[in-house]
């Protein structure tokens, strides 16, 4: 599955753990918002997700990012 292959290095992942956690902590605090509440949680999830495999959507699709 070449699609999923790892594309990002070490600060990347660290930078795409950092705003997962930072997304699902907003998710928490947004806890009256249910709708923010919710897309915060799913962004942080997939962050997460992208920081745990080494992987960017992004880059997976062809744009080239800094990090």
């Amino acid at each position: 599955m070449s699609f999923f292959k790892p594309n990002i290095g070490t600060l990347g992942r660290v930078v795409r753990g950092a705003c997962g956690v930072a997304c699902l902590a907003g998710a928490a605090l947004s806890r009256h918002v249910p709708v923010a509440a919710v897309l915060l949680c799913g962004s942080g999830l997939f962050m997460l997700f992208e920081a745990f495999k080494g992987w960017c959507v992004a880059r997976a699709c062809g744009i080239k990012t800094p990090i």
